[in-house]
């Protein structure tokens, strides 16, 4: 078996056999294919597609790389969230707690920031002393007293996406449908949650810019969910316009906090609940959600979890060292704000990372203050850039250019529902 054999059958829109899957998948674990071979794989695969038995088998030799691990120790059912990236996309921050506090327990395992999409981890080391990195056993023992875990998925999880994940980020392979499927899907499964709710998002800020390819990336995984025996149901969202009132890191925390304090934006509130409720119902737990968000339940999780991994609930959150605000240009309704176009933004002033080793600022990002729908004046505050680094500004409003659009004024707007299917 070799790499270049491998590469061709799928670059001539062939079909891997199983042999040739397990194998390139443990030889690059190994590091015996090398990133540029893998690389060049991925990009046929990008082009070239996968069937369901192909998809099927990446994923189990994804699985079979690493370990797996098992919480059947725990004294509450398990439910997990996964969302396939979008800007403003904070949602695991208020969720995890949230469901928590209704009964279940939330293994979450998260990921950093993926091309212009914002990660959770790279949020919530925002807050001072939280740590992302924690030993199995330290995982186990904060979902065990907390009741929710957020943090990175470990060295032994699934360790050949995490070479493949870092590598589709800097190579345009991350839109590639069989990829991201077997990417989630195989952590999750690792990961031994009993039950999984997947948030595919769809849109312009989405690596899934229609619904038909939101539908297909859907039905495979909740497809290679149930074949795993892990119940799994898909929500489509929209992610035309970025959820919430925040694209950044420490400005997405704050936002998370202010939904857990019972306020917060609309939207974000919303998909919140909607997303808890699909949880709780998978893993067999019948609570109201809504009723733990406003009673203050789940922010005392929320402050439990983060304590439990090092993190200060109570600190200040880092504020960039510079902003730079974008006035309207005209009166009128807004009636269009292009998720793309923010998140690009966000990541040019710093908040995302253009290679793999690349830090991010934890101040940094768009602050919005109008949504699609609302009146705006000409010369009232659209949003607000924050970047440490100033020089990113002219860089940052390039990527703007266009990206709103204001219509006259009493001009009517429908706004686009948060969740737009559910796949089971």
């Amino acid at each position: 078996m070799d790499a270049i054999s491998v590469i061709r059958t799928k670059r001539d829109r062939g079909e891997l056999g199983d042999e040739q899957i397990d194998w390139v998948i443990d030889a690059y674990t190994r590091g015996e294919v090398a990133d540029e071979q893998m690389s060049a794989l991925a990009m046929a695969i990008l082009l070239n597609g996968m069937n369901r038995r192909e998809i099927a088998r990446w994923t189990a030799a994804m699985i079979a790389s690493g370990e797996r691990m098992d919480f059947s120790s725990l004294s509450r059912p398990t439910a997990d969230k996964h969302s396939t990236g979008g800007v403003g996309d904070k949602i695991t921050l208020p969720l995890a707690p949230l469901v928590a506090a209704c009964g279940a327990a939330v293994p979450q395992l998260s990921g950093r920031g993926l091309g212009h999409t914002g990660g959770t981890l790279d949020k919530l080391e925002s807050i001072p002393g939280w740590r992302a990195l924690l030993s199995n056993e330290e995982m186990l023992h904060v979902l065990d007293t907390t009741g929710a875990v957020i943090c990175a998925a470990g060295d032994g999880l699934a360790p050949a996406d995490k070479k493949l994940y870092a590598l589709r980020d800097v190579t345009g392979t991350v839109e590639a449908i069989p990829l991201i499927a077997s990417s989630i899907m195989s952590k999750k499964i690792a990961e031994g949650t009993g039950s999984l709710v997947l948030d595919v998002k769809v849109g312009t800020g989405a690596f899934m810019k229609t619904i038909e390819d939101a539908r297909e990336l859907a039905s495979t995984m909740v497809g290679l969910g149930t074949d795993h025996g892990v119940k799994t149901v898909a929500l489509l969202t929209d992610m035309s316009t970025p959820l919430g009132l925040t694209a950044g890191n420490a400005l997405e925390v704050r936002e998370s906090v202010e939904v857990l304090a019972g306020g917060g934006p609309a939207d974000v509130v919303e998909l919140t609940i909607a997303l808890a409720r699909e949880m709780l119902d998978a893993a067999g737990v019948d609570a109201d959600p809504a009723k733990a968000l406003a009673d203050g339940s789940a922010m005392d999780v929320w402050r439990r979890m983060i304590a439990a991994q090092g993190g200060d609930p109570d600190a200040e959150l880092p504020v960039a060292r510079e902003q730079h605000v974008i006035k309207a240009p005209a009166s009128g309704v807004l009636t269009r704000l292009d998720a793309y176009g923010i998140g690009v933004a966000a990541w040019r002033l710093g908040a995302g990372r253009a290679r793999k080793e690349d830090p991010v600022q934890a101040g940094a990002g768009v602050e919005l203050h109008a949504k699609p729908g609302d009146q705006v004046t000409e010369g009232q505050p659209l949003m607000t850039l924050h970047t440490d680094t100033p020089e990113r500004f002219e860089y940052a409003l390039q990527s703007m250019e266009g990206s709103y659009d204001i219509a006259a004024p009493g001009t009517p707007f429908t706004a686009s529902p948060v969740v737009l299917e559910r796949i089971a």
